[in-house]
């Protein structure tokens, strides 16, 4: 044992099954402390599962933007269809009541204004809809707004050139309920 005039170290009156911690383990106060790698590797343990999670949540966010904004394009085109079909529907009353004023001829006025009258309402409800009424002669024609179903040779129009709308087609752009049926120039050879 050591005399008393020797200064006894704090690990003298250690167990000997404590032997296997040193000195440096100790605080001031003589306990054992926590050790700093063990800590420190737990603690970016943590922190690399927080950010596993956090990234999950973040993708689990955009994926459910994703969605919503998916499903609003759906709706829209469901819509859109369904408008497509409404006013589709339309399209063989209107082309009655026109030929019923063409061949009214000098029928009683008042039923060829009445007649008239509920086409140009139908007409509207149709640009309502989404799909004016297309019957513009003297341009270029275009495949997305018309249909040939008859070519001039004309030689006082530039080739290609719409000369006479048959029948109107309702629609603006790409959004085409039909193609107005045209005759068209072909020119002078």
């Amino acid at each position: 044992m050591s005399s008393p005039a020797e200064p006894q170290s704090p690990t003298a009156d250690r167990p000997a099954g404590d032997a296997a911690l040193n000195d440096a383990a100790l605080d001031e106060a003589g306990e054992p402390q926590a050790a700093e790698p063990q800590e420190g590797a737990q603690e970016s343990q943590w922190a690399a599962e927080r950010a596993k999670l956090e990234d999950r949540w973040r993708r689990a966010l955009a994926d459910l933007d994703n969605l919503r904004k998916r499903y609003a394009r759906e709706l829209e085109r469901e819509r859109d269809s369904e408008r497509s079909k409404v006013a589709g529907a339309w399209l063989p009353v209107v082309d009655d009541l026109e030929r019923a004023i063409a061949h009214a001829g000098d029928q009683s006025e008042a039923v060829v204004a009445g007649v008239r009258a509920i086409l140009d309402q139908a007409v509207q409800v149709l640009e309502r809809l989404g799909y004016a009424r297309d019957t513009e002669a003297g341009i270029p024609f275009d495949p997305q707004r018309h249909e040939v179903v008859g070519v001039v040779e004309r030689s006082d129009s530039a080739p290609g050139t719409v000369l006479e709308v048959v029948r109107p087609g309702y629609g603006q752009g790409a959004r085409q309920l039909r193609p107005a049926s045209v005759v068209v120039s072909r020119g002078r050879e």
